[in-house]
């Protein structure tokens, strides 16, 4: 298994530059570039046959690509056809679902904003959560960020990065203020990392 390589001077073959992280394994190249899009696939090659494919599972998309040429750069074709689909077609991610214990660690947070009052009984948080965050700093900074913000008018939705870690918005009157946290991979899933702060308010 390759561990990796970054290739800061990597080019899409429009020639527009985007440094990306290359990696193979288990017979799958692993590429993630500049935009934070994976991309997984598989080249052969055969005398008087190239073939390459290439999904990127985060847009739910694939493409694939056959030639009649030796060892044809198919790979390169399917990188241009990406790239161009993508910018062409606006695509985003998928969103990805917001898991049960997210949404329940958010709403236990709010309870405790911006005061962390008995935060440390609550349960909510991992071990060693009070280690590097001190509830009298932790107080102090939320305190400060909500009088900044402004009466509360309404908390957005969460936006998951994976089942474990996400952010949401907190709605104020004068700004925004974005929360997000990292839960353990354990059951229950457990806070261990979590930031806070004020945030451009974005009008609708």
């Amino acid at each position: 298994m390759d561990l990796g390589t970054f290739d800061p001077n990597y080019t899409y073959p429009s020639g527009r530059g985007c440094p990306v992280l290359l990696a193979y394994g288990y017979g799958l190249n692993y590429t993630r570039d500049c935009e934070q899009r994976v991309i997984v696939g598989h080249s052969g090659g055969l005398p008087g046959f190239g073939s390459n494919w290439r999904i990127l599972p985060d847009y739910g998309i694939g493409v694939i690509a056959f030639s009649n040429l030796t060892y044809a750069p198919a790979s390169t074709f399917n990188m241009q056809a990406i790239d161009t689909i993508i910018k062409l077609a606006k695509l985003q991610p998928i969103p990805v679902p917001v898991s049960p214990v997210l949404n329940e660690r958010k709403n236990q947070l709010i309870k405790l904003l911006p005061q962390w009052n008995d935060a440390a009984a609550t349960g909510i948080f991992a071990v060693n959560f009070f280690m590097d965050y001190f509830p009298d700093e932790l107080k102090k900074e939320a305190t400060a960020i909500f009088d900044a913000a402004g009466n509360i008018i309404q908390v957005d939705d969460f936006v998951a990065i994976n089942n474990l870690r996400g952010s949401f918005i907190m709605e104020g009157e004068k700004a925004n203020i974005q929360i997000s946290f990292t839960l353990t991979p354990e059951n229950p899933a457990l806070i261990q990392e979590y930031h806070i702060k004020l945030v451009e308010k974005i009008t609708k």
